[in-house]
């Protein structure tokens, strides 16, 4: 079966909302019949676009690309509540830390969600490095950003 086949049933695969690792995709396409190794699902998914979505079980799952804005921002502040201790605007970035070990964590679910004023993020352990878009203000995308921390507070 060819690229095309393949990737068009990667589509089909999660369209349905479940898969949520390359290693579910590739055993998902093996039962439909296609031949797979991991590093050729990776490249499928990004060849494709897909993003994490937000399922309404909680986990984040495979989705089309073209998945919701509300999607992507809900996902993203889901990881800000799980993930994030504090945020403060300096210079051009934004610091966001977190506990020891989910920086990495945290910083992959900025970026999967294509926020318009975050151009990029570099994670250490506990640190992340937010580079906002020129003309975006930092003081008011760390308030954005830390006001998912907040949501849900009583």
């Amino acid at each position: 079966m060819n690229r095309r086949e393949r990737q068009s049933a990667i589509l089909e695969l999660v369209r349905d909302g479940t898969l949520s690792t390359q290693a579910e995709v590739a055993s998902a396409l093996r039962e439909a019949g296609f031949e797979v190794v991991q590093t050729t699902v990776s490249r499928d998914i990004a060849d494709l676009g897909l993003v994490k979505v937000r399922a309404p079980s909680g986990r984040l799952v495979y989705a089309p690309p073209g998945a919701t804005d509300g999607d992507r921002m809900r996902a993203l502040g889901a990881a800000m509540r799980r993930y994030a201790i504090g945020a403060q605007a300096a210079g051009s970035l934004v610091v966001l830390t977190t506990p020891s070990g989910y920086a990495n964590a945290l910083a992959q679910a900025i970026d999967e969600a294509a926020h318009p004023g975050v151009a990029g993020t570099i994670a250490g352990d506990n640190t992340i490095f937010v580079a906002a878009r020129d003309g975006v203000s930092t003081s008011v995308l760390r308030d954005e950003l830390a006001g998912h921390l907040l949501q849900g507070a009583a």
